[in-house]
C-alpha cells in the first residue's frame, strides 16, 4: 500500500509541473506582440501644410544640388594617346589569335 501512495504522490507532482507549464505557455500566447511594433503606437500625423513645406524644402535641396557646377574630368586623353592604346590592344589580340 505504501508503494501505491508513493506512485500517487509522484503522479500529483507530475500533474502540478505540467499545469504550471501549461499556464506559462498560455500566458505567452495571450500576451500582445510588441516586438518591432513600436512605430505604429507612436505614429504621428503630419498636416497638409507641413507636408507641403517639407516637399518645398526637398525640392530646394535638389535644385541646389543640380545647379552646382559640373566637375570636368581632370585628365583627358589626347587622340594620339588613344590611337597608341588601340594599336597596342590590336597587337595583343593578334598575338592571342595567332597562339590559338
Amino acid at each position: 500500500m505504501a508503494n501505491l501512495e508513493n506512485i500517487v504522490q509522484q503522479l500529483r507532482q507530475e500533474r502540478d509541473r505540467i499545469d504550471s507549464a501549461i499556464q506559462a505557455l498560455s500566458a505567452i500566447g495571450s500576451r500582445p506582440n510588441t516586438t518591432g511594433n513600436t512605430r505604429t503606437k507612436n505614429k504621428r500625423t503630419v498636416s497638409l501644410a507641413a507636408r507641403r513645406r517639407m516637399a518645398q524644402a526637398q525640392r530646394a535641396r535638389w535644385a541646389k544640388v543640380k545647379s552646382a557646377p559640373k566637375l570636368t574630368p581632370v585628365r583627358t586623353m589626347s587622340a594620339s594617346a588613344r590611337r597608341k592604346i588601340g594599336v597596342a590592344q590590336r597587337a595583343r589580340w593578334a598575338k592571342l589569335k595567332k597562339a590559338a
